[in-house]
């Protein structure tokens, strides 16, 4: 393969990375390349394709949907599956307003939005926000400062504002040293809610980006009881943790915790089409509400709550709903399977959670960087599976329509791959 001369690819640096695969189509968990090559894909595509490739209703509920409404303005307009989804997704996570956008980072930076302009339209000079460390929420300008700072950041630096930020405690199978790591995180967050404080953000359950990093539920608790005592305002990020990533619906019931505001995105759609949602309180959408044109949310996108997305959020959902036991038993599909990898030498800090399952190479340098990500990636090319390791962490994530025997197939290749780095 060659590049293109036109395309310009996403976190890819030409200059020492082999030229992209060509994919022809693709169905269920499987991805057919150009040459007739299939491969397994394990990470659902960057998390987003929820139930398998060409999902047989979804595509059928897009094609219905194109045929009667493709897309109109939302700022004087309103439609069918809009409202339909607006309210599914209200009663589903206890949050009664949902503001449109288009991917995951917009559906952040809107609650980010949301949050400092409703401290403002109350009077307040609440200004601190606070993130956790290893954070990732997004590559528009306000996701980056919200994100810890890292190599994707470093350009930008002037540009981005100051966050207060607090230790992520994150754990692993057999860990022994996490509550007193726990107890110290709060610590520091108590004492960061001493500055009047305008909202918390985290990811629920894991940190995705930067490396499958999973916290307990019971330190989530703590965490949403010492935030909303202090009157700050909490922001779930549960772009990739939505939509039963984590074996519940979203991780904030997982983890027994409401939150003032939520983004969603990834799964959202099934994986077919480009759409985020922020939903947000009754309390924070008053505080919209006024004569004054200055409490106006002055925030738009041309193809806010499209109705091709909208539909196929929809039948996404009607997925999740009618088969639960597909997301809540992924679990327990991984987990034998994880603990038989994990007795490779190479294998450290094995976790799993839902549909995803972790460890880190025994390679060095903990970091993005680290090349063996690279060499994992290419062996199991080689053995019909398609990962994307976030350097010496491995993971998998697979649709959540994959056959045991797909599954197998992971894990086998990467056995192989870890044996074949000596």
């Amino acid at each position: 393969m060659t590049w293109h001369p036109h395309l310009w690819h996403p976190t890819t640096q030409v200059a020492t990375s082999p030229a992209p695969l060509r994919v022809q189509s693709a169905r269920g968990s499987e991805l057919e390349l150009d040459d007739g090559r299939r491969l397994i894909d394990a990470i659902s595509s960057w998390w987003v394709t929820l139930h398998g490739h060409a999902e047989p209703a979804i595509a059928a509920a897009v094609a219905r949907q194109a045929q009667q409404l493709e897309q109109v303005i939302f700022a004087n307009f309103s439609h069918e599956p809009a409202e339909q989804l607006a309210t599914r997704l209200s009663a589903l996570t206890g949050l009664q307003r949902l503001f449109f956008s288009d991917n995951g980072s917009t559906a952040v930076e809107v609650a980010l939005k949301i949050a400092w302009q409703w401290w403002r339209n109350q009077n307040s000079e609440r200004r601190q926000l606070i993130a956790f460390e290893g954070a990732y929420h997004g590559d528009t300008v306000g996701t980056m400062a919200l994100g810890d700072r890292s190599l994707f950041t470093a350009a930008y630096e002037p540009l981005l504002f100051d966050v207060a930020r607090v230790a992520w405690p994150h754990s692993h199978w057999g860990d022994d040293s996490v509550e007193p790591r726990e107890q110290q995180a709060l610590g520091q967050l108590e004492l960061a809610l001493e500055t009047p404080t305008a909202a918390v953000i985290f990811e629920p359950l894991i940190q995705g980006a930067s490396g499958m990093r999973v916290v307990r539920p019971a330190f989530l608790r703590a965490v949403a009881e010492r935030v909303q005592a202090a009157g700050a305002l909490l922001i779930a990020d549960e772009v990739f943790t939505g939509f039963g990533r984590t074996g519940a619906l979203f991780a904030c019931q997982k983890a027994g915790i409401q939150p003032d505001l939520m983004a969603l995105s990834k799964g959202l759609t099934g994986g077919f089409l480009p759409m985020g949602a922020t939903m947000a309180s009754e309390r924070l959408y008053q505080g919209f509400i006024s004569e004054k044109p200055s409490d106006t949310f002055f925030h738009g996108h041309s193809f806010t709550a499209n109705p091709l997305g909208c539909a196929a959020a929809l039948a996404s959902l009607d997925l999740l709903q009618q088969n639960p036991e597909r997301f809540e038993g992924f679990e327990q599909r991984h987990t034998p399977l994880l603990e038989q990898l994990s007795r490779q030498p190479r294998v450290l800090r094995p976790r799993c959670l839902g549909t995803m399952a972790a460890f880190e190479l025994d390679a060095g340098e903990n970091s993005y960087l680290n090349p063996i990500g690279k060499q994992i990636q290419r062996q199991c090319l080689e053995h019909g599976v398609y990962l994307r390791p976030l350097g010496n962490v491995v993971y998998l994530l697979p649709p959540l329509g994959s056959s045991d025997e797909q599954l197998q197939q992971c894990y086998q290749a990467l056995e192989q791959a870890i044996v074949a780095l000596g």
